[in-house]
């Protein structure tokens, strides 16, 4: 029993450790009171001021915006490289490649921002593209971000796919479209979905990064609370933090049901 105790516990204080301030912090969405940390009774108020505040709701929907289309962007360069780095065998640089691919997963917010900067700057006087930092300066800067950790999960679920399938598959006459498309890219629906949630959810919660490569043609829902902080937050960013908490978690159940849906047909 005390076996089994042990690890129930362990589990129990853990997730108590991840949950409990996103729970509070949700709870605290639903009070009167102007201090966004002080209960003052059960009240719908501050959903109400979040549907009529265009700033935050423009901050909001660029940074979805953005984070869905950084988060694809990123599965695609993630995937191609994965791919090359797990069935491309040896070639000349292949040291080289995998480091600079892996870079942004061991290099500091600050460092990365700061290069991307100077990238773009540099970018924009040689071709004038482009032509003012916003929206696609930051999507381009977090697919670069979110790559590199889709790189690795694409690489890892590689690594460990019976290619035995996909030598079945081409003794049997498929080509080798069909056979990625039958057989690989299904095997390999696991880790891009979750390279892809992965991403997104580094989109959505960046604020270094973005500071440096963002311009007033965009301006992400974390530069604004961050922002916010100076002049004192109000309970609509509970509110807020609420929505995007049951949009995170509708996302990721229905992730989990086409994931278990395509496993199933396999």
């Amino acid at each position: 029993m005390r076996r089994s105790l042990f690890p129930r516990l362990g589990l129990l204080l853990g997730l108590l450790f991840l949950w409990l301030p996103v729970l509070l912090l949700a709870g605290y969405a639903f009070s009167d009171a102007r201090i966004p940390f002080q209960w003052g009774g059960f009240s719908w108020r501050w959903f109400v001021a979040l549907a009529g505040n265009e700033r935050l709701l423009a901050a909001a929907w660029l940074s979805l915006r953005v984070a869905a289309s950084a988060a694809t962007l990123a599965v695609v360069l993630g995937g191609c490289i994965g791919w090359v780095l797990a069935r491309q065998g040896p070639f000349r640089g292949r040291p080289l490649f995998g480091a600079l691919a892996g870079a942004p997963l061991v290099l500091p917010d600050v460092v990365t921002g700061l290069s991307l900067l100077l990238f773009f700057v540099l970018l924009e006087g040689a071709t004038g593209w482009p032509a003012e930092r916003g929206a696609t300066t930051i999507l381009l800067a977090h697919a670069t971000i979110g790559g590199a950790y889709a790189a690795v999960l694409v690489q890892a679920r590689l690594a460990t796919l019976e290619r035995e399938l996909e030598e079945a598959a081409r003794d049997l006459g498929a080509g080798p479209a069909t056979t990625f498309a039958t057989i690989t890219l299904p095997l390999l629906a696991p880790s891009l979905v979750a390279g892809w949630l992965l991403a997104f959810t580094l989109s959505l919660d960046d604020v270094v990064v973005a500071s440096f490569v963002s311009g007033p043609a965009g301006t992400t829902l974390p530069m604004v609370v961050f922002s916010m902080l100076r002049l004192g937050l109000t309970p609509e960013i509970n509110a807020l933090a609420v929505v995007i908490l049951l949009l995170a978690l509708t996302s990721a159940g229905g992730a989990l049901l086409l994931l278990r849906g395509v496993l199933g047909r396999r």
